[in-house]
């Protein structure tokens, strides 16, 4: 086996493939990069057997051949290599050369045949969508996934396409999060993702107008993106109904410039980080929205206008969920429905209705 690539287009795939490993496998070989050697391209694999990533690129093929390289000591070598062509090529012993200008590194590999098959998926495509709207609907939900895995089901979020409009969920058991984009397409489907997945699939994603498509099994999915595919498993299990939790009435509404909101809860909470709750307290009444937080670290009061439609309301939440919110939404001005200090806290875009945060107040001795 030998080929000669270059530093920046080796060190780029590297790192896409690097997403998969996770180093926490028992399985030694899954700790490395599957390297294919092809006629005049290399493909790279990483795998936790959950999550596998395989990528191509294109490379001066002189012979070719496959092996198995650790990943973190490839990576990091061919990173601190200058930037010019490096030439790999295999030795006896289970080692293979890098070659680049006057340095020469010898590395043991391992077998290839070792590396567990990927799943074989159908590349019938049911599904296609821009990367940049694919990109921003993941950055609008994936925080409210549950980050411990008592309830396994919430540590994905929801992929659901039904007439003609693109849903994707995500919930806690404190928050959710609903991103509704309308696309043109018949299909009826319905998946659980692994948040660590859409993470991943979200970091290789770019900013543009070229499309992903995705390709669903019962099992698993798999996203192809230009030269790369993610294939992921899908979580097992029903979906909380989201729709039964969002209320569709309310007693009043707060319509507030959602920088302002941001800013004053971000400088309330300052003074609430005293406690694992972080809790700001909210005193609505006569267009008027004041914020406190009191603690052993002093206190706080923050006020603002806004435009209330209804009755006056104290209620108190966990100033990290609301930050959460405010920094991903993207419109100037927001809307808060609300019905009374124990009952969720609904958060929408004013003018367009695109998304649907839900968030859970913190119940006071006094109510």
């Amino acid at each position: 086996m030998k080929f000669v690539c270059e530093k920046n287009i080796l060190s780029e795939a590297i790192s896409i493939a690097q997403k998969a490993v996770t180093g926490k496998s028992t399985m030694q070989i899954l700790q490395g990069i599957l390297i294919n050697v092809e006629k005049d391209s290399i493909k790279f694999t990483g795998s936790d057997i959950d999550l596998s990533i395989e990528t191509k690129t294109k490379a001066e093929v002189f012979e070719e051949g496959s092996f198995v390289v650790d990943s973190k000591i490839f990576g990091e070598i061919i990173r601190k290599l200058p930037n010019d062509k490096i030439e790999i090529y295999s030795k006896e012993n289970n080692t293979i050369d890098i070659i680049c200008q006057k340095s020469k590194f010898n590395l043991i590999h391992m077998n290839a045949t070792d590396f567990p098959e990927l799943p074989k998926i159908n590349e019938n495509i049911i599904f296609s969508i821009s990367q940049k709207i694919l990109k921003n609907m993941i950055r609008a939900v994936i925080f409210a996934t549950a980050q411990e895995e008592t309830r396994p089901i919430l540590t994905g979020v929801l992929f659901e396409v039904k007439d003609k409009k693109l849903n994707l969920v995500a919930l806690d058991g404190y928050r959710l999060a609903l991103k509704t984009e309308y696309i043109d397409n018949e299909n009826n489907i319905s998946a659980v993702i692994p948040g660590k997945t859409l993470n991943e699939v979200s970091k290789i994603l770019e900013e543009s107008d070229e499309v992903v498509n995705i390709t669903f099994t019962p099992n698993h999915i798999l996203f192809s993106i230009g030269e790369t595919k993610i294939i992921s498993r899908l979580l097992e299990g029903e979906f909380i109904k989201y729709n039964s939790i969002i209320p569709e009435e309310y007693n009043l509404k707060v319509i507030a410039k959602r920088s302002d909101l941001l800013n004053c809860i971000e400088r309330a909470s300052l003074m609430a980080k005293d406690g694992n709750t972080s809790l700001i307290k909210f005193n609505i009444e006569d267009d008027t929205m004041v914020i406190t937080s009191n603690s052993q670290l002093g206190m706080v009061r923050e006020e603002f206008g806004i435009i209330l439609q209804g009755q006056s309301l104290q209620i108190a939440f966990n100033s990290k969920y609301l930050i959460d919110v405010l920094k991903i939404m993207d419109e100037n001005e927001i809307v808060m429905e609300l019905s009374s200090s124990i009952t969720p806290c609904i958060i929408k875009n004013k003018d367009i209705d695109n998304c649907t945060y839900l968030i859970l107040p913190v119940r006071l001795l006094n109510n």
